[in-house]
C-alpha cells in the first residue's frame, strides 16, 4: 500500500498505536555555508555537527504538534539537535533517549587534500560512498541496516494501544521505513525530509 502524503494526520481508523517519525529542526550549523572543506577538514565539520544545538527561537508545525499530542512518551536520539527536538514536541512528557537512534554515519572518501566542497556536497558524496560500502572505521550500511531492525523492534514493543514519536535523523529515518515494513507495518502519512517533517506508520 503506498504512503499518502495528504491523509488526514496519519489515521486510518485502525485501532492500535501509530508510530511517528519525526525528522529534527534546523541546527544552528549550516551545511550550505562556506568555507569548502578537504575531507579531513570535512569529518570534523561532520563531528560538530553531530554535537549541534537547534537554531533557537523554532517552534514544531501544529500539525506535528497534534499528530504527536497522544503520545504519553517520545523517544530521541542521542544528539542534541534530536533531543531538543523532542523536548519542544513533549511539553512535559518523558523523553527516552538511545543510541540505537543515531544517524547512519557520512564517512567522506579519503580524497586529495586539494579537492574542497561545501558541507552539503560533502554530504552527497559521503552518502553515495557509504552506501557503496565504504566506512573508514565507521558503521558499515549492513550494520546500519542490523540497528534499524533494531530500533524499528524497540518502537513497535513500545507502541501497543498508543502512539509512540520519534524525533532522530535524516537517513536513518528512511532506513525504519523498510524495516517497519517488513514487520508489517504500513507509512499512512509520509512528510517528506525536510526539518520537523514526519512520517505516520500503522500495523496492517
Amino acid at each position: 500500500m503506498s504512503s499518502d502524503k495528504h491523509s488526514n494526520n496519519g489515521r486510518s481508523g485502525k485501532t492500535g498505536g501509530r508510530i511517528i517519525v519525526v525528522r529534527h529542526g534546523k541546527p544552528n550549523l549550516d551545511r550550505n555555508a562556506g568555507p569548502r572543506l578537504n575531507w579531513r577538514e570535512y569529518r570534523d565539520w561532520w563531528a560538530a555537527y553531530e554535537r549541534a544545538s537547534l537554531v533557537d527561537g523554532q517552534t514544531p508545525p501544529k500539525r506535528l504538534l497534534h499528530v504527536a499530542k497522544d503520545a504519553p512518551y517520545l523517544f530521541a536520539s542521542v544528539r542534541p539537535r534530536a533531543i531538543e527536538t523532542a523536548r519542544a514536541i513533549a511539553g512535559d512528557r518523558e523523553i527516552i533517549t538511545d543510541e540505537v537512534f543515531v544517524e547512519a554515519p557520512l564517512p567522506p572518501p579519503n580524497w586529495s587534500d586539494r579537492r574542497k566542497y561545501l558541507p552539503k556536497t560533502w554530504n552527497l558524496i559521503a552518502r553515495v560512498a557509504w552506501m557503496l560500502g565504504h566506512a573508514d572505521g565507521d558503521e558499515h550500511i549492513s550494520e546500519t541496516r542490523i540497528r534499524a531492525d533494531k530500533a524499528a523492534e524497540k518502537l513497535i514493543a513500545a507502541s501497543g494501544d498508543h502512539d509512540v514519536v520519534l524525533a532522530a535523523h535524516g537517513w536513518f529515518n528512511r532506513m525504519l521505513r523498510p524495516a517497519l515494513k517488513k514487520r508489517g507495518w504500513v507509512c499512512r502519512r509520509d512528510g517528506g525530509d525536510s526539518y520537523w517533517s514526519f512520517r505516520v506508520y500503522e500495523k496492517l
